[in-house]
């Protein structure tokens, strides 16, 4: 699988260890960055190469990682066609997938460690949307609000 990934400076670390990891697992890594420790970078620079890579399809999934995980998982659902989610646990990790069509997966390097990491990271990128009734009726409406609010209307 194609993978995008990126962190700040709290999540440099853990996303090199990341990388590492998902290239000898076979998967084509695409490394947005930050390619170097610098404790003065910002979380949305890394967060946006992700997710605007993601939503143009050059990969399958992004990896985004902060700190906590969170503002990287708010800059990312910022972009149109992204569906990020906060994943600490396997549960959550493949379930964002298969009921949400989650496509980006955001880590707290500083909540989570490098072992548990890789898990929930598997549990991502194996996990398959389901296309249930229920899981596409429900996309369809997160779909219709997106597009709603790319048209400068509120969500209703």
């Amino acid at each position: 699988m194609r993978v995008i990934i990126g962190g700040d400076h709290a999540g440099f670390p853990l996303k090199q260890e990341l990388v590492r990891w998902l290239q000898e697992k076979g998967h084509e890594v695409e490394d947005m960055g930050a390619l170097s420790l610098d404790p003065n970078d910002d979380y949305p620079d890394w967060a946006v190469r992700v997710a605007e890579a993601v939503a143009s399809g050059r990969g399958e999934r992004g990896i985004v990682v902060c700190g906590s995980g969170v503002g990287a998982c708010v800059v990312a659902n910022k972009v149109p066609g992204v569906r990020a989610g906060i994943c600490h646990d396997t549960y959550s990790a493949h379930q964002g997938v298969e009921h949400d069509d989650m496509n980006v997966l955001s880590l707290g390097a500083r909540i989570i460690g490098g072992e548990l990491a890789r898990e929930v990271v598997q549990a991502f990128l194996e996990a398959r949307f389901t296309g249930e009734e229920r899981h596409r009726r429900r996309l369809k409406k997160l779909l219709a609000i997106e597009s709603r609010v790319l048209e400068g209307k509120r969500p209703q």
